[in-house]
């Protein structure tokens, strides 16, 4: 096991994040998604909806 000879980064702020190893650091980035589907929000407002004119038909 090879360590580097500066423990700390100064890149890291925070001092757990200057007490890790500078490969820990860095990660991958991804594209962002948007995590819900057309579907999802159509299935959602569908509900919203019913539920509305549900709990209004009681209160009327």
């Amino acid at each position: 096991m090879t360590r580097p000879l500066v423990l700390t980064s100064e890149d890291a702020r925070h001092p757990f994040r200057r007490s890790l190893r500078p490969s820990a650091l860095r990660s991958v980035r991804t594209p962002w998604t948007w995590p819900f589907s057309v579907t999802d929000v159509r299935e959602f407002l569908l509900a919203y909806c019913a539920c509305f004119v549900g709990v209004s038909a009681f209160i009327a």
